[in-house]
């Protein structure tokens, strides 16, 4: 047990020490690079160092394996340079269970990175994203999905205009049971339809079985209502903006993305890239312990065996390797053309019995 946590604090200190390294160091890049992107929209150093802090915890959570792997090999390394390593295998001890302690801070730290690191990306991210839209004046996004259905927004020098829909198709251009309601540039309503259906076409919303209601300069809108087969409202929207406007789930924090998928299926819309997404984030902790255990398969042996900086490489060249296998399992489970399961969990279990098995191969033979 002692050994254990010898073990245990030892890798803790170099994960934490790697990551305060990785952290100074992307702060800094970051805040060049926020001043580079919005040097002239006005803003000041001060909003620039502010940026760089809402947008810092999604880049660090991003390269969280990169971390773990170098932590990993230097961890072995110094092990190996101290010959503690030795003296661990000369008292009895495997090298397999040497390596209990740095898996279970890895699970702990992957836990701690699904639980509490995913919640404080998703709010930063957001505040991120409305800062830089102030910034830019670009208006940010123009969807949103809630239990009553869908929610468009859509602007112009005419004012702007609110559009709610009970459902939708797959893209968000075709919507069911649907109210427009236009607001003048001054901010009192004009107008409000409604729909049986509206179809996104080149630059208007075509609607089917409309009624319009003048809201402005009368006093009973019921009596100058008017009903249309077909009526074309004028949009600035495109089917990409609208496709778009979804927002990438890691800004959705994972203890509310069941909800989130669960309206985004009432609605029409396909969830499977939140699905893929969430559990890849389940996923996490078990992606970590496989970043750890390539990186000690490659570099828990003495440094007298030689080839040390060879076997380095080779364990940063195989977790590369896997995280872009990762990455690509993911776009073909988002795509549909392997199950959502097997294209989060296939590769850190697959990576996980390769890397013990090259440990068992290493210590029995």
């Amino acid at each position: 047990m002692i050994l254990h946590r010898y073990f245990a604090r030892r890798f803790a200190v170099m994960f934490a020490g790697t990551f305060a390294v990785f952290l100074a160091f992307m702060a800094l890049l970051d805040v060049v690079e926020q001043a580079r992107r919005f040097g002239d929209t006005g803003a000041v150093f001060r909003d620039f160092v502010g940026l760089s802090l809402l947008n810092l915890p999604q880049s660090i959570y991003a390269i969280l394996p990169l971390i773990l792997i170098l932590s990993t090999i230097g961890l072995f390394l110094a092990l190996a340079r101290s010959s503690e390593m030795v003296v661990t295998r000369a008292a009895g001890r495997s090298a397999m269970r040497a390596l209990v302690a740095p898996v279970l801070v890895t699970l702990v730290i992957g836990i701690f990175g699904v639980t509490i690191m995913n919640p404080i990306v998703a709010a930063t991210s957001k505040e991120y994203d409305a800062r830089v839209g102030d910034l830019t004046l670009d208006g940010g996004n123009v969807m949103s999905i809630t239990r009553s259905g869908l929610w468009l927004r859509q602007g112009s020098e005419r004012g702007q205009t609110v559009i709610r829909a009970a459902a939708a198709n797959a893209d968000g251009t075709q919507l069911r049971d649907v109210s427009f309601i236009t607001f003048s540039p001054e901010g009192g309503p004009i107008r409000r339809i409604e729909a049986a259906r509206a179809t996104l076409t080149a630059g208007a919303w075509t609607l089917e079985d409309a009624k319009a209601w003048p809201l402005s300069d009368t006093r009973n809108p019921e009596e100058w209502a008017t009903t249309y087969p077909t009526l074309d409202v004028p949009s600035t929207l495109t089917a990409d903006q609208i496709r778009d406007s979804f927002g990438m789930p890691s800004s959705i924090p994972v203890w509310e993305l069941p909800a989130f998928i669960r309206d985004l299926q009432q609605a029409g819309f396909s969830a499977r890239r939140h699905q893929v997404w969430l559990q890849m984030e389940l996923a996490l902790p078990a992606f970590l312990v496989s970043m750890v255990l390539i990186g000690a398969g490659f570099t828990m042996r003495h440094q007298r065996s030689g080839r040390t900086g060879v076997m380095v490489l080779f364990a940063i060249l195989v977790s590369f390797g896997l995280y872009f296998i990762r990455n690509f399992a993911q776009v073909l489970g988002e795509n549909g053309q392997i199950p959502v399961l097997l294209a989060v969990w296939a590769p850190p279990l697959a990576a996980i019995g390769l890397s013990l098995g090259l440990l068992l191969h290493l210590e029995d033979g």
